[in-house]
């Protein structure tokens, strides 16, 4: 099977694993995450095939959409096999989208990914920011019934992975301070820096006006 063909198929298979998504996961994401990866690609040297390849896939095995990750990544994997990925398309592209999460980077350690790890990486993150992002950390809050705002409940620090799992301490605003603010200089590629430098001053300017109108100041 051709790559053009195995792309097509590995796009229905996200279709069919993601299409119903209500939390900020689905479809119009997973489209902007590839978009933005062959952005990237343009000025970062990597493997496209594999790059857009896990760019569809990323969220198909994420511990916070699937029932058993294991049981996900077994039946991703003989999906691949049977589009004919080698077992060494199928491991990059795994090794990818199991450890670029931003939950993989509370531990000890932070994974080391491929260079076209690296650059999925940078544009899944970078659909956390900017209007856009606002607009998910918004629509993910709600679906799993978090507040938007507690004064009383300060933002987490230097949380582990179960900590930052854990959605009962948490509420939208506190959002942006324990992940959506740190992206920015957590990201891999020159490219995706400068793109982020724009879209973390809209969310800082959304945060400034949120704070005054919570305040009755504006």
């Amino acid at each position: 099977m051709e790559q053009a063909a195995q792309l097509e198929a590995i796009k229905r298979y996200t279709i069919q694993k993601l299409g119903s998504d209500s939390t900020g996961h689905g479809l119009d994401h997973i489209m902007r995450v590839v978009r933005m990866t062959k952005k990237l690609i343009e000025t970062e040297a990597a493997n496209e095939f594999i790059a857009v390849a896990a760019a569809y896939l990323h969220d198909t095995i994420d511990e916070k959409l699937v029932i058993s990750v294991k049981e996900a990544e077994e039946e991703l994997e003989d999906f691949l096999r049977r589009i004919d990925l080698t077992n060494e398309q199928i491991q990059a592209i795994m090794d990818i989208i199991s450890n670029m999460s931003f939950a993989d980077t509370l531990g000890d350690a932070r994974p080391t990914l491929s260079r076209e790890g690296q650059i999925v990486q940078d544009a899944d993150w970078l659909d956390g920011l900017g209007s856009i992002g606002i607009t998910r950390a918004v629509y993910y809050g709600g679906s799993h019934g978090e507040r938007i705002y507690d004064p009383l409940i300060r933002p987490r620090e230097h949380m582990n992975r179960e900590e930052y799992r854990t959605e009962r301490d948490e509420t939208v605003i506190n959002h942006f301070y324990e992940k959506l603010l740190k992206i920015k200089d957590m990201l891999n590629t020159e490219t995706a820096r400068k793109i982020a430098a724009h879209r973390q001053q809209i969310m800082e300017d959304f945060l400034n006006e949120f704070f005054l109108e919570w305040n009755a100041k504006a």
